[in-house]
């Protein structure tokens, strides 16, 4: 960003550039759901939950930005795009603000207002820009600021609350010689926009009492949204006119272009000149259940932004619309993941840290699945799940691939019960209706049937848990019958339990984790049930009962999550076995030289085991951790200060075990990280090394893929001098381009010697150096 390095050095503690990961990432975000919409540059600027998009008025070409180009994973608020000086400017929930420079990858973020101690936290959103004479004023919950886009530094901030209060700005307009404030409760103000004083809370005259919405300005005259859904002429001195009546609060008014817009959650009005009517869309076409969240009018034509449809465009006098939306998944809050070779399934059901269904304010969620494959997303919405296989298909909390056939899958519901999915079709929908499973009523209450963990054993059978009653334990066959198995050998208790993830080790024995039980074992060849969930040694030495997170790693040990800590029950093979050691263990590393429990008190969400036999560890508060095979050596560590990440809370993890491609689902949306650690294959045939050749300049990793479990690398260079070997763990390695640790390699061809394990079988492949 040229144009910003000028004012870099003096504005070194206010802003700063954010990191492009365009390289190594890929952004999954939902675009579906339209917060702020502005226009300029013959574009259409669009910012969803929290990312953004640009639809091109001449070409139709779409673009995205997102945290993979450094735009922050927060609340968006508000966008205005500046056709003076060529920003894009992303105003955000808390305070934060990011400008883009039309043609520049760069995003430039500006942290005065978010990091300003003397405004409290939950006052800081941004709630408009507005832009005069070269300086944006910034209408906030605390007052207003004013930036210079010249300089892109910021001026005075004005608090104009009676005594210099802070009070809520909803927005702000300036007819000459006037700026005006329309605030949520302590009604319109204004004063002299050249006065030098204005920080001086006197100079602003309060015009109305009341509440306002929005205050705008159209050819000369001013107009305010009340809060009784009017639209108010201001006339000199201190009266008014009602020039509009809306049916529902007024969501979205802003002027550009001389058009006046008013977007309600049912529709969008245009007004021109003494605030006539142009044009208004009540209904569209195709789109019967439309809520409106933003709108805009440019050029004759309606831009509505939508809370499910993405934004559409309607010319005046129509009501038939055109749909612009990049593809992406079907919301932006993914909390469960599952991948095979080249698909990837979403749910978007959650629960919360007691295995409680989560109902925002009350109301049962009603939320679509997501399918990425080949590239492209499928989308199947709620209602379209009713229409397919009816029952209360909602809040699926697991997605479980059958290995066997990954186009059968299974997704497991915490309120309603078990969707089967064939291809990309919904199949079936098992409840109490049409299976053993059992409905839950508390109190004459419906606590549903809540279903959480569910893995695949070597038979073909799906092993699920049930929360809240006895048989809990379930069973689905390959032939399609439930069997439900008694856990009452081993939990006293059912009306509070909540049963979690499930785990299968080699020997065929489940495990799950609950809410206040700790770790249970289940061994179907003998029928017998056991369960640690002390923290005491000899009890369990469990970090905590509350288990968020089991997996099983390539030497069979069991890796457990808690709600505070990590564990590995390193030999689960005698967890049934009288007399024998049940404890878990703690992994203790050195930090500093001072020995320490790795990930102690983390709240773990998901553990996830490579083709290395590596660790992806999610946490809910400190992003994710690749752990090597033993958990002594962090290989990578993810938060959102180094990584795309839109959130440190991480809900769920999954890996592409082809690509190696690694998933995360964060409550503020999707991303992927290019990983190098796939599954082993079963020959050689397919063995490539990348990058080829390795150009001056590049600081990696050389990856050799494609190989078999176990099989022997060496590198040498073309005398024959070895450089490098290794034994793969899974079905590829990395090589830093250096012999033995010691020193870059030189310039040259080197030999890629691969042998398999049992040596019947071997590659030679060749990589260029170019330092």
């Amino acid at each position: 960003m040229k144009k910003f390095l000028p004012y870099l050095f003096f504005l070194s503690t206010f802003f700063g550039f954010a990191q492009n990961f365009e390289r190594n990432w890929i952004g999954y975000f939902s675009y579906v759901s339209i917060k702020s919409i502005s226009q300029g540059n013959d574009r259409i600027y669009v910012a969803s939950e929290n990312a953004l998009f640009t639809y091109d008025l001449s070409t139709q070409e779409i673009k995205t930005i997102n945290s993979i180009n450094g735009l922050s994973g927060n609340s968006i608020s508000t966008i205005y795009y500046s056709e003076n000086f060529k920003l894009l400017v992303v105003g955000f929930e808390n305070g934060l603000i990011q400008i883009i420079q039309d043609g520049e990858v760069d995003v430039l973020s500006v942290v005065d207002i978010l990091n300003k101690p003397t405004i409290p936290p939950n006052t800081k959103r941004i709630n408009q820009f507005n832009e005069y004479n070269g300086n944006l004023y910034i209408a906030t919950q605390f007052g207003i600021s004013v930036y210079n886009l010249a300089l892109l530094e910021f001026g005075d901030t004005y608090f104009i609350g009676d005594g210099g209060a802070q009070i809520n700005i909803t927005q702000t307009a300036v007819n000459p010689p006037f700026i005006y404030a329309s605030t949520s409760n302590n009604g319109l103000r204004r004063a002299m926009v050249e006065d030098d004083n204005l920080i001086d809370f006197r100079q602003w005259a309060l015009v109305a009492d009341g509440g306002y919405g929005g205050v705008q300005t159209l050819n000369e005259q001013v107009y305010v949204i009340d809060f009784f859904n009017n639209a108010l002429r201001f006339n000199a001195p201190f009266s008014f006119t009602n020039v509009a009546t809306f049916p529902s609060p007024v969501l979205n008014f802003v002027t550009r272009n001389n058009i006046t817009t008013a977007t309600t959650l049912n529709s969008i009005t245009a007004y021109g000149d003494d605030f006539s009517l142009l044009a208004q869309v009540n209904s569209v076409l195709g789109f019967p259940d439309i809520q409106l969240q933003s709108g805009l009018a440019f050029n004759n034509t309606f831009y509505l932004g939508t809370a499910e449809d993405g934004l559409l465009a309607i010319p005046f006098g129509q009501n038939q619309a055109i749909q612009i939306l990049p593809d992406g998944p079907i919301r932006n809050d993914p909390f469960a993941l599952s991948a095979s070779p080249g698909q990837l399934w979403v749910g978007f059901g959650e629960v919360d840290r007691d295995y409680n269904p989560f109902f925002p304010n009350g109301v049962l969620s009603k939320r679509g699945i997501s399918n990425l494959r080949e590239g492209l997303w499928t989308n199947i919405s709620y209602n379209d799940l009713q229409s397919e296989v009816g029952g209360l298909p909602t809040d699926f909390v697991k997605v479980t691939i059958n290995p066997q056939n990954t186009e059968e899958v299974y997704m497991s519901s915490f309120n309603g019960g078990l969707l089967k999915i064939e291809g990309q079709e919904p199949e079936n929908f098992f409840d109490d209706s049409n299976s053993s499973l059992i409905r839950v009523v508390d109190a004459g209450n419906d606590a549903g049937i809540r279903l959480y963990g569910s893995q695949f054993d070597s038979q073909g059978n799906l092993w699920i848990v049930q929360s809240r009653i006895d048989e809990g334990l379930i069973r689905l066959s390959p032939g399609g019958q439930f069997q439900s198995i008694d856990m009452s050998s081993v939990i006293d208790n059912f009306e509070n339990i909540g049963l979690g993830p499930l785990a299968i080790s080699r020997e065929g024995n489940i495990f799950y984790g609950s809410y206040s039980e700790g770790l249970i074992g289940y061994n179907p060849q003998s029928g017998t049930f056991n369960s640690i969930k002390g923290q005491e040694v000899g009890t369990g030495n469990l970090s905590n009962a509350n288990i968020r997170a089991l997996a099983f790693d390539a030497q069979n040990r069991l890796w457990i999550g808690s709600l505070s800590g990590l564990r590995i029950l390193a030999s689960p093979g005698s967890f049934f076995e009288e007399g024998a050691n049940t404890d878990a263990s703690s992994i203790i590393i050195l930090e500093d030289g001072v020995a320490q429990e790795l990930l102690f008190e983390q709240s773990i969400t998901k553990i996830v085991v490579d083709g290395s036999n590596n660790k992806w560890i999610a946490t809910a508060t400190s992003g994710v951790f690749y752990l090597s095979a033993n958990g002594q050596e962090t290989i990578l560590r993810f938060d959102i200060s180094n990584s795309p990440l839109p959130s440190n809370n991480v809900q769920d993890i999954a890996i592409d075990s082809f690509t190696g491609v690694v998933y995360f689902a964060t409550e503020n949306g999707l991303v992927a990280y290019n990983g190098s650690a796939t599954d082993p294959r079963e020959n050689l045939n397919n063995v490539y090394v990348f990058p080829n050749p390795v150009r001056p300049g590049f600081s990696g990793n050389v990856t050799i893929d494609g190989l078999t479990a176990r099989a022997n690398v060496k590198i040498t260079d073309i005398e024959g001098n070895l450089v490098f070997e290794e034994t793969s763990q899974g079905g590829s390695i990395l090589w830093d381009t250096s012999a033995f640790g010691r020193y870059k390699v030189r310039s040259g061809v080197y030999l890629v010697l691969i042998t398999t394990e049992d040596a019947i079988e071997t590659k030679v492949s060749k990589v260029m150096i170019v330092r």
